[in-house]
């Protein structure tokens, strides 16, 4: 087994006085593709935040360790270099692109933090680097794309366009927050299936919260499951049994474990990219 991308060790988070984490811990080792699973509010976006430092733990809430490198410790979080930061990459659902700029800056806007930083303050990118992202457009099915503006794009290229923008950053670890969750099916589909092709194509680790259980049980082969911010299940996708769902989920949220009809199910082909 390689040694762990990820280590979350006793973490919590207090919101006032809700406690929204508490005293999570697993790890996650390289080149793993793991899906994040819970009812609303059971905390998994506030967890996949943590992992990347943009929410600060409580003081005695544990640690986050991502490929070897402190990233908060006791409610600190820890500073560090650009290249260091570009190592992990994480895709909004709502995509943060910005809309008056072309397909290809969007992308290249990804290699930022590896360039010098006087280059980097100008946006001037070299003709390599201007390839790359062309390169990883086409990874997504978006080469024709590139010199359309941003703004100009459906949902599901826009989604797409953020994971090209990952792999201009070349970053080893992908955390994706919701990635289809405002999705059509079909886009859905296309989304899940380049980010299962990136993971196994390049042994990537992926971590991607899910509201849909059929989908994390199609694309991921283990999952960690959040109720009421505890660790409630770590383990392979096949333990994920229909029983310990419907306790998962208490009633409230089943229309996500329902089959879906031919017309949405994502399992359902959906021919090449568009």
């Amino acid at each position: 087994m390689s040694i762990p991308s990820i280590i979350v060790e006793r973490l919590s988070k207090t919101f006032g006085r809700s406690p929204v984490l508490r005293d999570i811990g697993f790890e996650i080792h390289a080149g793993e593709m793991v899906a994040l699973i819970g009812p609303s509010g059971s905390g998994k976006s506030t967890l996949l935040r943590h992992l990347v430092g943009l929410t600060r733990a409580d003081r005695h809430g544990g640690r986050v360790r991502l490929q070897g490198r402190e990233v908060q410790a006791a409610g600190r979080l820890v500073s560090a270099r650009r290249h260091e930061r570009c190592r992990v990459g994480y895709i909004f659902q709502q995509f943060n692109l910005v809309g008056r700029l072309s397909v290809l800056t969007n992308v290249l806007v990804g290699r930022l933090g590896r360039m010098p930083r006087g280059r980097a303050l100008l946006a001037r990118f070299t003709e390599a680097e201007r390839a790359m992202a062309r390169r990883a457009l086409a990874r997504v099915g978006l080469a024709q794309l590139a010199d359309q503006r941003a703004n100009t794009l459906s949902g599901g290229q826009m989604q797409r366009v953020a994971i090209a923008r990952v792999l201009m950053q070349d970053a080893e670890i992908i955390l994706a927050d919701e990635p289809i969750a405002s999705l059509d099916p079909r886009s859905a589909q296309e989304v899940m299936q380049i980010l299962q092709r990136i993971h196994e194509e390049d042994g990537r680790t992926v971590v991607i919260t899910l509201h849909q259980v059929d989908v994390a049980r199609r694309f991921c082969k283990r999952a960690i499951a959040l109720k009421d911010g505890r660790l409630y299940f770590d383990g392979p996708i096949g333990g994920l049994t229909d029983a310990r769902l419907t306790a998962l989920y208490d009633n409230a949220g089943l229309d996500e474990l329902k089959p879906r009809s031919p017309a949405t199910d994502l399992a359902a082909p959906v021919g090449a990219l568009g």
